[in-house]
């Protein structure tokens, strides 16, 4: 166990992290050739981005990370000592981002590097150590996930989500793909935060209106989930639980990047939460912790960092004020349909 991580709120895990170059350009010419103006590095990943933002709020969250040993120095180079990582062999993969100053994003993403049985043992050993060494209520697992080198299987979840409900650690799940349409039917995750093309996969239907997020969502609770965080862009946040909904937004702002957004909305609603615990006596609304002070946090949150060129948050000023609805418009049109 590494030195420094004693006392945590929140631990996060990225599965597959990856090296983040963002190149920003005057008016993309696609099919032509471009001179960047700036170009920068980071080592992120959901999980990396959370552990971020949390730690901009002064909520230590150390960040679990499998990374490849090709290159020794990516902590250093990164500042990313608030990370807690394994070496592997093999190379970090690599994402790249092309940023229009003028506002469109490009993204090409590697896919994420595949791991032996043996590698992933020690990620499963090495955030329980982690969780269990620095006290932490919440277990962040977040991002894309890697496969089985020998079978190509995507790695198993399921000791983790067995240590933490051991343990008594909420689990926070955001990914997406086959691995988020599989472990939401498995009463395994306490909170997910798909954006709403993610939870349209989920559920395998289109989602044209509020009441269809506020459905779909609720299908997912019915499994087991406490509470969906989905995001729906322009038309802001809808946490859901069995019984009740919220809505929350932000008047409009400029975006300049939307990488990271989402994680950045996951490390405000856990920031609320974990600052503000529920006291015996006081509504705890289902679940035990309070989501409609997350809610607000997390639209807030996701609003700054749409502002900032980074992939993880930059800092935390001039935060917009959030906007809660408890009795959300159901019928409500998406401003652009979800589709499975």
């Amino acid at each position: 166990m590494s030195q420094g991580h004693f006392g945590a709120a929140v631990v996060t895990l990225t599965p597959a992290p990856t090296l983040d170059r963002t190149y920003y350009v005057n008016r993309l010419q696609p099919g032509g050739v471009n001179r960047a103006a700036d170009v920068r590095e980071e080592l992120a990943g959901k999980g990396i981005n959370v552990s971020r933002g949390l730690t901009l709020a002064k909520i230590h969250a150390p960040g679990v990370v499998p990374i490849g040993n090709a290159d020794p120095n990516v902590l250093e180079r990164t500042g990313s000592s608030f990370l807690v990582p394994l070496w592997v062999e093999g190379n970090l993969r690599v994402s790249t981002t092309i940023v229009d100053i003028h506002g469109t994003t490009t993204k090409v993403n590697e896919s994420p590097r595949s791991l032996s049985e043996e590698d992933w043992l020690k990620v499963i050993r090495l955030t329980r150590e982690t969780v269990v060494n620095t006290g932490a209520k919440w277990l962040v697992i977040a991002g894309a996930l890697p496969t089985y080198r020998s079978s190509g299987t995507f790695v198993d979840l399921q000791p983790i989500f067995d240590d933490m409900k051991e343990l008594g650690v909420k689990v926070a799940l955001d990914t997406s793909g086959e691995p988020l349409s599989y472990w939401v039917k498995k009463d395994a995750a306490t909170l997910i935060k798909p954006n709403a093309e993610e939870l349209a996969s989920a559920v395998g239907r289109e989602l044209k209106t509020v009441g269809d997020v506020v459905s779909a969502a609720r299908e997912l609770c019915e499994n087991g989930i406490e509470v969906v965080l989905a995001s729906m862009g322009a038309d802001g946040i809808l946490a859901v639980t069995k019984n009740d909904q919220w809505a929350a937004k932000t008047p409009p702002v400029k975006v300049i990047n939307t990488v990271g957004a989402g994680d950045a909305t996951l490390a405000g609603f856990l920031a609320a939460v974990v600052e503000n615990p529920v006291l015996d006596g006081e509504e705890n609304y289902g679940v035990g912790f309070n989501v409609p002070l997350g809610i607000q946090n997390a639209v807030r949150f996701g609003a700054i960092a749409v502002t900032q060129p980074t992939s993880g948050l930059a800092n935390l000023d001039n935060m917009p004020e959030a906007i809660l609805d408890a009795t959300p418009d159901l019928s409500a049109p998406l401003e652009e349909i979800a589709k499975p």
